[in-house]
């Protein structure tokens, strides 16, 4: 399993090249880039040439009228289908094979059931159009204090979405920062969704600070993902709490727990 730097959050302060550069100083060879809308996606794709590192992930845009997604949004389908492509023409250019589908925040007054219906309906389409790019979708569930009305905050909701649109190119993509904000535990909650599992994602639940993989919840959960044969990334999706660089002493944590993961 390989760590992927969150360009959005990690080297703060910095334009998006000198993130790069840190990065790929720092050891990276994969970026997750949450919204990279601001620039041509060639543009992007030789900037992450020259420094070497590849694009593992970036999320749909997220709406022009303040939505946070739009994959749910009764009436929105046209913003969505939209917003999908301009996703996979990032992933066209920089070869990037994942995009984090944002669901939204439904509308007050909206009816769930009218919201559940319209995320399938475009996922079904998506999924058509994600996987003729080689792109597999993923969703993700995000905390209620962090993100209040999303349209799902655990895994397992997400995971009944996934396996009612039934089809290869969506997954679930597990962060285990949102799950233990839940106060879920991350064991078990795993256990439920492991075969779904596309993409990881981890910080520390206190601040959204540095991961911990040292501790007893996280160690388990990154042996469990090993042991079950995820090899894919896990992206370092959190807020430094002084220089990124100089805090990046928790990945030897992190590697000793993969060097040692048939470990009970």
């Amino acid at each position: 399993m390989k760590l992927a730097a969150n360009l959005s959050l990690l080297y703060p302060g910095l334009p998006l090249a000198q993130r790069m550069a840190a990065a790929a100083r720092d050891g990276f060879a994969g970026a997750e880039i949450l919204f990279p809308y601001d620039l041509a996606p060639r543009e992007l794709a030789t900037m992450l040439r020259d420094h070497r590192l590849e694009l593992v992930l970036v999320n749909t845009p997220v709406g022009s009228a303040g939505e946070k997604g739009l994959a749910c949004l009764p009436g929105r389908e046209d913003d969505f289908s939209h917003a999908l492509q301009r996703a996979l023409q990032v992933c066209e250019a920089t070869e990037c094979r994942m995009i984090h589908v944002m669901a939204g925040v439904p509308p007050a007054g909206a009816v769930p059931s009218a919201c559940r219906a319209t995320l399938i309906s475009n996922l079904r389409k998506a999924a058509k159009r994600a996987q003729q790019a080689g792109v597999t979708l993923t969703l993700e569930a995000l905390n209620r204090t962090d993100l209040p009305g999303y349209f799902y905050y655990r895994p397992d909701q997400v995971a009944d979405i996934i396996n009612t649109v039934g089809h290869d190119a969506v997954g679930l993509q597990f962060d285990l920062y949102h799950t233990q904000r839940e106060g879920l535990d991350l064991g078990t909650t795993l256990d439920d969704v492991l075969p779904l599992v596309r993409h990881v994602q981890f910080a520390n639940p206190q601040g959204r600070h540095e991961p911990d993989p040292a501790s007893p919840a996280v160690a388990g959960a990154l042996r469990k993902l090993a042991n079950h044969g995820y090899a894919g990334w896990v992206g370092c999706e959190y807020i430094p709490k002084g220089d990124t660089s100089a805090n990046l002493v928790w990945r030897h944590a992190y590697h000793a727990i993969l060097d040692n993961q048939d470990t009970p």
